[in-house]
């Protein structure tokens, strides 16, 4: 058996008095890949931050190649051999791919010890993008890619300290797939089973289809604490749930509403030819009252553009939006607020919260005018609202003065849906992958909370995860690729089949 190169013992770390690892013990030995699975919320996340010199622990140890040590920072972490790709991306979106795949490393690039050399500072990047497999140009500028994209370029960056150390290093992935498309996610998949060969691996996804292929060994984590252990080939994706939760659980994501009742009730919003400039062209589709109309593509589809636009964040070229039978336009945002119109977006922590703000300051922010007596704040209407809301999504929080940023994944994403409900019913919410990144007994709670929304009367515009994800809770499919509508799968009809809409994607 291999000896273990990274090893902790008795981990714990709280944030503001709650404990958030507790007495954490984990091995990962050489050239293994070691999964790390649980709710949102169990400490996952945490956990890999301490190692990746992010955060320090409370008590506990850190043992790397039979030494102990103290990480006070990334740098410290990085020069001991030890990357992270983190869930909240972490890149300069002023800086090219090249610049942010060797930031603070640029030495064999540099003349004189100040000026880049470009063509070897390109070579050096590509090298790394070369390994994932991924086309990106180095000298492209980061804000023009898309998260998919910027995932990748991070992935490049956290391999690069490969050519840092004089050890295998340890690579930390921290939900890497979780907004690739199926090609990238194969492809990162296959890169960590290259891995490997000439590196450790600690491994977080809440797919457990890829822990079961990629991981050797899994660790499941709940409220802190390492519950169990599992070596490959001794578990199945059933038994890790068990363990995750402390019980059976059986996902349904079957849409089981009523096609007549579809089909018959008022449309409320009609997108007549509308088009944006590199973005999409030509789109026209209905949305009625009470539908879940899903939107499938690929990449750059111009799905998430065309998104965009209907909550007034870019702006079309040409075209008609029409909302309950008026032609409207949004000259910002707060124009689509008013008229009823929510949006969920991808980057939650960047677009969909302020980090910065309390939960309570977070979930009023859209609709302090419905909660003002007078000149003032009603702050005992106010907390009444949230705590309703904190309770109905079952929000795991201390208080509701916590800042955003100190949520969970998943408890994050209910902040920002509980922002679209707390005052009023929203007429449509736009939901950008709403079960991104979720554990599964979160995925469940947040889709059966879509399907009690859209029985209620709302409509909603879902972009999901999965083409799987997609057919099974949408109502009505509209297929983009190259920014136009390539296919359409009305409720009327008979759900269709993945094949049949990727054969329209593609």
């Amino acid at each position: 058996m291999n000896a273990p190169v990274l090893r902790t013992e008795g981990l714990s770390k709280s944030f503001a008095g709650i404990r958030v690892l507790d007495d954490v013990s984990i091995e990962v030995r050489a050239r293994e890949v070691v999964g790390l699975i649980g709710e949102n919320g169990a400490g996952k996340s945490t956990l890999l931050k301490v190692l990746a010199g992010l955060c320090r622990p409370d008590c506990g140890r850190i043992v790397l190649r039979g030494t102990t040590i103290s990480l006070r920072c990334v740098s410290e972490a990085a020069a001991a051999g030890i990357g992270m790709v983190c869930q909240e991306q972490s890149l300069l979106s002023n800086l090219s791919v090249a610049e942010n795949v060797l930031l603070g490393h640029e030495d064999a690039a540099l003349r004189l010890g100040v000026f880049y050399n470009w063509g070897a500072l390109h070579a050096l990047a590509k090298a790394q993008l070369d390994k994932l497999g991924s086309s990106i140009m180095p000298s492209a500028q980061t804000d023009t890619l898309s998260f998919g994209e910027r995932q990748m370029v991070e992935l490049a960056k956290v391999m690069a300290i490969e050519n840092r150390t004089p050890h295998e290093p340890v690579i930390l992935l921290d939900e890497v797939t979780s907004m690739l498309d199926t090609e990238q996610t194969e492809t990162v998949l296959t890169q960590i089973e290259c891995l490997r060969n000439r590196a450790s691996v600690v491994f977080v996804s809440h797919r457990l289809d890829e822990v079961l292929r990629v991981c050797d060994r899994v660790y499941v984590m709940n409220n802190g604490r390492c519950v169990a252990q599992r070596n490959r080939g001794c578990y199945k994706i059933a038994d890790l749930q068990q363990l995750m939760l402390g019980r059976n659980l059986s996902v349904e994501y079957r849409n089981d509403a009523p096609q007549v009742l579809i089909t018959g009730s008022t449309v409320r919003l009609s997108v007549r030819a509308l088009s944006r400039a590199n973005s999409y062209q030509a789109v026209s589709f209905e949305l009625r009252a009470g539908e879940v109309l899903g939107i499938a593509g690929v990449s750059r589809s111009g799905r998430e553009s065309l998104c965009r636009t209907l909550f007034g964040a870019e702006e079309p070229d040409s075209g008609e939006i029409v909302l309950d039978g008026k032609s409207v336009s949004f000259a910002e945002p707060a124009d689509a607020v008013r008229l009823g119109i929510g949006y969920v977006p991808v980057e939650r922590l960047v677009e969909g919260v302020v980090a910065g703000l309390s939960v309570r300051e977070n979930m009023t922010l859209a609709h302090l005018d419905g909660l003002c007596r007078g000149p003032l704040i009603d702050r005992g209407r106010e907390r009444e609202l949230v705590m309703r809301w904190v309770e109905r999504l079952r929000i795991k929080l201390r208080a509701p003065e916590t800042p955003a940023y100190q949520l969970s994944g998943g408890n994050q994403q209910k902040l920002v849906l509980a922002k679209w409900l707390i005052a009023r019913k929203p007429k449509i919410l736009i939901l950008d992958h709403p079960l991104l990144g979720l554990d599964v007994c979160t995925r469940m709670e947040i889709t059966l909370l879509i399907r009690d929304l859209a029985r209620s009367g709302i409509s909603i515009l879902l972009i999901a995860d999965t083409l799987n994800e997609l057919i099974a809770l949408s109502d009505s499919i509209i297929v983009m690729k190259d920014g136009a509508v390539s296919g359409c799968f009305p409720a009327s009809t008979e759900r269709p089949s993945e094949r049949e809409i990727l054969e329209r994607m593609v």
